[in-house]
Formats: structure tokens, C-alpha cells, sequence
């Protein structure tokens, strides 16, 4: 018995055609004894490849097939012609000095020049989103909105502010939340009566007061000359109390005996003004030295429209007496010139893990002093603050003056919650 063996199988890299009638004319013409009758052998089964091979043949090298275009699948989406957009100008912003003027100086942030008598005032571009944001070309980040209403009573005396409402405000505290209350300013002026708050409320974007705070004493001529700031704060028990945002309204918008209601959305608004500091570090005595050069555009805390301002600074951690020092009283005046050097005695690896508080305050006789704004230097501040520290480390022996903005940095955490 013979057993025939299978025809061997076709080789991988060429593809088996079935035979037909039309391509095996001989086969016919050479068995002519076949009858109609005969049966025609079953043809071969196609050919089995493998995924591997089914692959391989595709991939083989040959012609680069074109990637299909997003318009093959979508027809609606196709290629028309079309000019290319012109290529955007880049626009040159001037340089706006503060009294109005324009023309070329240094960018914002910058240090000042090499000529001691350029005394160019520069606006610190910090990129710390819990500081203030100077100018109108800054990026505003949602801080919330709040909800009040304004009724000067022209009879009594009295402005009547009822606290509404606050939504949407910015979480302050690591679970998410805040504990928001407002604080009432009447500007200008310093005394202790211009300031009013709300009671606090725990853990919540979206407080609900309706709470109203009465000024007494307000005559008509006070209204056409003050206006009302309004600051939404987040109380902090272990630490400081820290700033969310603030709406101002003139209040000689406000018409008598009309009670006006506003929704307003927080800023955050840098009018405090600005600080000259120089920084350098005597290797051969072993000391920082600090220079309180000037201050520019302070804001204005006396009813006669000026302050009467003073710097303290201290270096953090607190070393005692040693760390704390103060310049002299500038009387009447909101660009007061200091040009006091103050000398701290620490070796460099101290300094570096320690931080520079400078607070600028306005004198008041018989009362307390009124916080104007303040600025940290050190390892832990972010932006022009971090860059000023660090060139004083770097650049040893070298005097390195920079313009700061003042803000929220070091005021006093007096609102107690009630």
C-alpha cells in the first residue's frame, strides 16, 4: 500500500496561485480521453500564512505609502487654498513713568543702574500668586466676588455698609476652604474708627454676613473726598491672617439717601508703593549690611492726604534686640528719602537660612502706628525677592540694590476673631 505524500509547501516569499482553465490550456489538449463525465481533481486549498508572515509581507521594503489625512475620513474637512495669516508684530510697550511721562528705562523688577543719580522707579515683577498685582497689563486669577450695599444717611452723619454675601472666594486653607471675614477702610485716614470688620465665618467660599457696619461722623464733605476699601480676609489662628482680594468705591459716586447695592469682583491691588533696598555682605567683618535707601508712592494714611513713614526691619528667626532695628520719621510726605545702613553681625551659612522682614509703617502720636506694607527677602521668597537674596550670597562684597513693591508681607495679625 503507497501512500502519497502531500505536494511540499509553497515557499514563504512567493505567494501560490490556484491553477484555473484559462491559465493551464495543455492540460486539456493532453488528456484527450477524458470524458464530460470525468471528475475534475478538488482544487488545492488556499494558502494558510501566518500573522507574522501576513505582516512581514506588508512591511517588506517597497513604496512609502502616503499617512491618510483627516479629510479622508471626514469629508467635509478638506485642503483649502488659502494664504498664510500675516505674521504677528511684536508690540514694543513704553515705559510709563509714574508721573506720567514716557520714554526708555529699566524693565520691571530690575535693579538700578550703575549712576547713583538715576533714581528711576522700578516696579518688582513677582510671580508669587499671594502677592499683589501691579499694573493693568497683569494677569488677574478669579478670587471671588462680593455682594454689598452703601446708604450715606446726610441727617445723621452715618455711612451704613451692609455686608452681603461673598462667592466663589479663593481657598486659603489646606482643606480646601477659608474662614473669610471683610475689613472696612475709610482712605484716606489712620485712626482706629476708619476701620471696621465683619464677624468671621468658618470654613466656607461662599459666606453669607448680612451684616451692617455704621460709620459715624461722615459729613458730605467726606463723601466727595474718601472712599471706601473693602479687603476680604482669611483668619488663620496659628499664623497670620492673610489677604484674598479687595474692592474699592469712591464714595462721592454714592447719591444721598439712595441706598446703591454692588457685586463686585475681588482684586488684588498694589497702591501701597514701593521700597529701595540695598543688600551686601562684609566678608572681612562678618556682616550683613542694610541700606534703606528711599520709598516711593506710599499710600497716603493721614487725613491731610500724606503719611508720616518709618522702616522697620528684622532678620528671622528673631536673634532679640540685635535683629531689630528702625529708621527715623519722615513727617508729611509719601516719597520720603532714608539712606540709613543697618549692620547685622552673622556668618554666611546663617544667613542663608534666614529671612529678611521689612515693613514700612506711618507714625501716629498717641495711637498706634498704621501699617502701610511690607516685603520678606530670603531663601523662602519667590521671584525679584528670591533673585535680590541670592545675588547678595553670590556677589559678596558687592553692593546689590533693587526696587520691591510693598504688600500684605508682615502686617501686624491683630483681628482677633470675635
Amino acid at each position: 500500500m503507497s501512500v502519497s505524500k502531500p505536494p511540499p509547501p509553497p515557499s514563504t516569499s512567493h505567494l501560490a496561485i490556484p491553477p484555473s482553465s484559462a491559465s493551464t490550456p495543455s492540460s486539456s489538449a493532453s488528456s484527450p480521453s477524458a470524458t464530460p463525465h470525468s471528475i475534475a481533481p478538488p482544487p488545492p486549498s488556499p494558502v494558510k500564512i501566518s500573522m507574522q508572515e501576513h505582516f512581514a509581507i506588508n512591511v517588506c521594503p517597497g513604496p512609502i505609502l502616503p499617512i491618510p489625512q483627516i479629510s479622508d475620513f471626514f469629508p467635509r474637512f478638506h485642503d483649502y487654498p488659502c494664504t498664510p495669516p500675516p505674521p504677528r508684530e511684536k508690540k514694543i510697550l513704553k515705559e510709563e513713568t509714574f508721573n506720567g511721562e514716557t520714554g526708555g528705562g529699566y524693565k520691571d523688577g530690575e535693579r538700578r543702574g550703575e549712576n547713583e543719580g538715576d533714581r528711576e522707579e522700578l516696579i518688582d515683577s513677582d510671580d508669587d500668586d499671594s502677592e499683589f498685582c501691579g499694573g493693568e497689563s497683569c494677569a488677574r486669577t478669579y478670587l471671588g466676588t462680593l455682594e454689598f450695599s452703601l446708604l450715606f444717611d446726610q441727617e445723621n452723619n452715618c455711612l451704613h455698609c451692609t455686608i452681603h454675601k461673598a462667592k466663589g472666594l479663593k481657598a486659603m486653607d489646606s482643606n480646601g476652604l477659608a474662614d473669610p471675614y471683610v475689613k472696612l477702610h475709610l482712605l484716606p485716614g489712620a485712626s482706629k474708627a476708619n476701620k471696621l470688620r465683619t464677624k468671621t465665618l468658618k470654613n466656607t467660599l461662599n459666606p453669607v454676613w448680612n451684616e451692617t457696619l455704621v460709620y459715624h461722623g461722615i459729613t458730605a464733605a467726606d463723601m466727595t473726598t474718601k472712599t471706601l476699601r473693602l479687603c476680604v480676609c482669611d483668619m488663620d489662628r496659628l499664623g497670620r491672617n492673610e489677604f484674598i482680594g479687595e474692592v474699592r468705591v469712591a464714595l462721592k459716586k454714592l447719591k444721598e439717601g439712595e441706598s446703591k447695592r454692588y457685586n463686585m469682583g475681588l482684586e488684588r491691588i498694589a497702591q501701597r508703593g514701593r521700597i529701595l533696598v540695598s543688600l551686601c555682605y562684609n566678608t572681612e567683618k562678618g556682616c550683613l549690611l542694610v541700606g534703606i535707601i528711599r520709598c516711593a508712592h506710599l499710600a497716603a494714611m493721614d487725613s491731610n492726604g500724606y503719611s508720616d513713614p518709618f522702616v522697620k526691619i528684622v532678620l528671622q528667626p528673631d536673634m532679640g534686640k540685635k535683629s531689630k532695628y528702625k529708621t527715623s520719621v519722615k513727617k508729611k510726605t509719601l516719597n520720603p528719602e532714608f539712606n540709613e545702613e543697618f549692620s547685622y553681625e552673622v556668618s554666611l551659612d546663617q544667613l542663608a537660612k534666614k529671612t529678611l522682614e521689612i515693613t514700612v509703617w506711618d507714625y501716629d502720636l498717641g495711637m498706634s502706628n498704621d501699617f502701610i506694607g511690607g516685603v520678606e527677602l530670603g531663601i523662602n521668597a519667590s521671584g525679584q525677592r528670591l533673585r535680590h537674596w541670592f545675588e547678595c550670597l553670590k556677589n559678596k562684597g558687592k553692593k546689590v540694590e533693587y526696587w520691591h513693591t510693598l504688600t500684605q508681607q508682615g502686617a501686624p495679625s491683630s483681628d482677633k476673631p470675635d
